[in-house]
C-alpha cells in the first residue's frame, strides 16, 4: 500500500503556469466565464495555448465541467479529464491527478482549474439548506437535528475540545488570524489589501459559534483560479522557472466523514492531514525543518494549529506559540482568511510564486514549499520545489 512506502510520482511533474481572476464580492459574471479567464490567464503564464492541453481536473463541485471549459477556452481534444471530491479538500488533488497522468504519458499539459461566485452565488458558509438522499446526508443527519448546521459549527466542536485539552483561550487562534491579515495586507490582489488586524481586533469580533469569531472564520469570494502541469522535462524549455512537484499525497483517517468525524477516538488532531504527512515526508525524504514556506489550508483558524502539529512542525498544543513566534511563514499571500476563498487553489498560486522568488512576501532563497487542502475532510497536500529539488 501506497501509505506504507514512498511512491515514484516525485520530480516527474512540474506546476509550469498559474492564472487567477480578481477576487470580489460580486464577479458579475458566469462561473464558466470566471473558469475560461483563469484558464487563459494561466495557460498565457505558461507560455503555452489552449491547443496545447489535452487534460483539465477540478472539483466536483464546480459547475463548469471539463468538455464545456475546453470548447469555451478553444481546446481541442482531451485524452485525460478528472475531478475529485470533499471540496476543498480536493485542492492539491487535482493537481496530484495532473501529475499522475503527465508522468504516466495519459497526457502531455494538464490545467487544474476551480471557479465559483461563492458570495455571490451559492454560500458555502450558509450551512446546509437542502440535501439529496446520499450516504453523505444520513452521516450529516446525526449532526443536523442538534443545531450544527455550518460549517462553522462542525469545526467548533473540535475547536473547543482543543482548548479544553491543552488549557489554552480563543487568543490561540487568533495568531493565525493576524499573520494571515499581514501578509494579505501587502498583497494588492488580496480583499484584506491594507487591512491588517491585531490580537485586539481579532478577541472584539463577534462570536459565531464558540469558540470561534468572525476573524476565525474565511470569508467568501467570487473567483477564479488555475494551475498548468506538465513534464518536468518540457517545463525546462518554458518561460517561467518551474515549481516542480516533490511529492504529492491524498489522506482519509479511519471513521472519516465530512467535517462530523466526531466519533474518533479524538478531536484534537486531524488524522486524514497525518495521512497526508506521512507520504509527503516519506516520498521526498524531506523534514519540517526542509520546509521554507508553509500555505496551510485556513478556512478555520483551529485547523491551521492542527495541520502544523500533525506535519511535526511542533508538538501537541505548541502551534499557536509557534505561530506567535513566526517559526515558520505562513500563508504568505494572505491566505483564505485575508486574500480569497478559492477552496485552496489560490493557495497552491502562492507556493509556486515563492518557488519562482516572485510573492509580494518572497521569503529569500524559499526553495521547498508545503501546501495543504482542506481539513475535517479527506484531503491532499504537495511539497513544491526548485528545478533541483
Amino acid at each position: 500500500m501506497s501509505v506504507c512506502r514512498a511512491d515514484s510520482l516525485g520530480g516527474r511533474a512540474a506546476i509550469v503556469g498559474i492564472g487567477a481572476t480578481e477576487f470580489s464580492k460580486d464577479s458579475g459574471r458566469s462561473e464558466l466565464k470566471l473558469a475560461v479567464e483563469a484558464v487563459r490567464a494561466a495557460l498565457d503564464d505558461a507560455g503555452l495555448t489552449p491547443a496545447d492541453v489535452d487534460g483539465l481536473v477540478t472539483f466536483t463541485m464546480d459547475t463548469s465541467p471539463e468538455i464545456t471549459v475546453a470548447q469555451a477556452a478553444g481546446m481541442g481534444e482531451l485524452s485525460f479529464f478528472s475531478r475529485i471530491h470533499y471540496g476543498g479538500g480536493a485542492a492539491c488533488a487535482t493537481v496530484q491527478q495532473a501529475a499522475l497522468a503527465v508522468a504516466s504519458g495519459v497526457a502531455d499539459v494538464v490545467v487544474c482549474y476551480r471557479a465559483f461566485n461563492e458570495r455571490s452565488g451559492r454560500r458555502f458558509g450558509s450551512g446546509v439548506q437542502h440535501r439529496e438522499p446520499t450516504a453523505e446526508g444520513t452521516a450529516l443527519g446525526w449532526n443536523l437535528p442538534f443545531g450544527l448546521l455550518t460549517p462553522a459549527s462542525w469545526v467548533a466542536m473540535a475547536a473547543q475540545r482543543y482548548l479544553h485539552t491543552y488549557n489554552l483561550t480563543p487568543e490561540a487562534f487568533g495568531h493565525v488570524a493576524v499573520t494571515d491579515r499581514r501578509h494579505a495586507a501587502r498583497n494588492p490582489a488580496a480583499y484584506f489589501y491594507e487591512k491588517p488586524i491585531t490580537l485586539a481586533d481579532h478577541a472584539a469580533s463577534r462570536w459565531i459559534v464558540e469558540p470561534l469569531r468572525l476573524l476565525d472564520c474565511c470569508q467568501e469570494t467570487d473567483g477564479g483560479q488555475a494551475i498548468v502541469v506538465t513534464s518536468a522535462e518540457r517545463a525546462r524549455d518554458l518561460p517561467r522557472p518551474p515549481a516542480v512537484i516533490i511529492a504529492a499525497a491524498q489522506g482519509a483517517g479511519r471513521a472519516q466523514e465530512q467535517m462530523t468525524s466526531f466519533y474518533r477516538d479524538g478531536l484534537t488532531g486531524l488524522p486524514e492531514m497525518d495521512v497526508v504527512a506521512r507520504q509527503l515526508w516519506r516520498t521526498s525524504g524531506l523534514a519540517p525543518a526542509d520546509i521554507d514556506v508553509g500555505i496551510l489550508y485556513d478556512h478555520f483558524t483551529p485547523f491551521v494549529l492542527m495541520q502544523l502539529e500533525e506535519f511535526g512542525f511542533c508538538g501537541a498544543g505548541e502551534a499557536a506559540d509557534f505561530v506567535a513566534d513566526d517559526a515558520l511563514p505562513l500563508n504568505t499571500h494572505g491566505g483564505q482568511l485575508g486574500e480569497a476563498y478559492l477552496h485552496g487553489m489560490n493557495g497552491i498560486a502562492e507556493a509556486v510564486r515563492q518557488i519562482r522568488g516572485t510573492s509580494v512576501n518572497q521569503i529569500p532563497g524559499a526553495a521547498r514549499t508545503l501546501v495543504t487542502a482542506g481539513t475535517g475532510v479527506p484531503t491532499s497536500g504537495l511539497i513544491l520545489g526548485t528545478d533541483g529539488g
